[in-house]
């Protein structure tokens, strides 16, 4: 399934290993260095139109979100129970 995260970011669920909050990132010199690394390959996607509220965490690629962490974590809940919902029509 697909997670829409905000902007014209549509990521597959099964890639995302992990959703921060945007404030964490000028507390934590650990995810700011990531990020730092990210950039210089080209891997990360900042929106120019909307101030930043997460980070979304996938398998290649970073992505800054105009959405809350709670309204992803939603969005993804959401998908897993659509999967679950097609579990038992089967």
């Amino acid at each position: 399934m697909f997670i829409h995260i905000g902007e014209d970011h549509v990521i597959e669920s099964g890639d995302v290993i992990s959703i921060i909050d945007y404030e964490l990132l000028t507390s934590s010199s650990i995810v700011e260095e990531m990020i730092q690394n990210q950039r210089l390959n080209q891997r990360v996607f900042e929106s120019p139109n909307a101030e930043a509220k997460s980070i979304v965490v996938t398998k290649d690629y970073i992505y800054f979100s105009p959405l809350s962490v709670f309204t992803l974590k939603k969005r993804a809940n959401m998908t897993s129970t659509l999967n679950n919902i097609e579990d038992f029509a089967e």
